[in-house]
């Protein structure tokens, strides 16, 4: 199989400590140093190179939707009625704007845009739903689906 060209090579150390960060990225230097085997400069370093190349887009803290009032998830599907660049430029910023959006993707298939929000109830959901998304001209279909349980949750690939 090809490699994506714009895939940076990555060896096994890499792997190791993309894996440890994954798991918990508040390791120190030194913590991670001693779980792949080297020195904690070298381990800088490397952090810093996957850091500089963008194999390491950004650190984050997941937040708990239950503990903040939101744990409901909303997956939506969308049809726009026209699929030009600005319309579909103008879409993408809209959705960006809105809070609830934890998710946006443009797709193949059916639908042209898969969201994923998080709400605090059904009432919190319609309010979102009539007053901002809909919001937009343009939108010919959505569809809803709301999420029973979250089965698994992992924002970055596997190494």
């Amino acid at each position: 199989m090809a490699r994506s060209k714009s895939a940076y090579e990555i060896d096994d150390i890499d792997r190791k400590i993309l894996r440890l960060l994954r798991e918990d990225a508040h390791l120190t230097t030194q913590e991670i140093a001693d779980k792949v085997g080297l020195s904690q400069t070298p381990c800088w370093s490397r952090i810093k190179r996957l850091e500089d190349q963008g194999v390491i887009a950004g650190y984050v803290a997941l937040l708990n939707p239950e503990r903040i009032g939101k744990p409901m998830s909303v997956i939506i599907e969308i049809n726009l009625d026209m699929h030009d660049d600005e319309k579909i430029e103008n879409f993408s910023r809209h959705l960006a704007q809105l809070p609830e959006v934890t998710d946006a993707y443009l797709t193949t298939g059916e639908y042209d845009y898969v969201i994923m929000a998080a709400v605090e109830d059904t009432e919190d959901y319609e309010q979102f739903l009539r007053k901002r998304l809909l919001k937009f001209p343009g939108i010919r279909h959505a569809k809803s689906t709301f999420c029973l349980r979250r089965l698994k949750r992992d924002p970055s690939p596997s190494v």
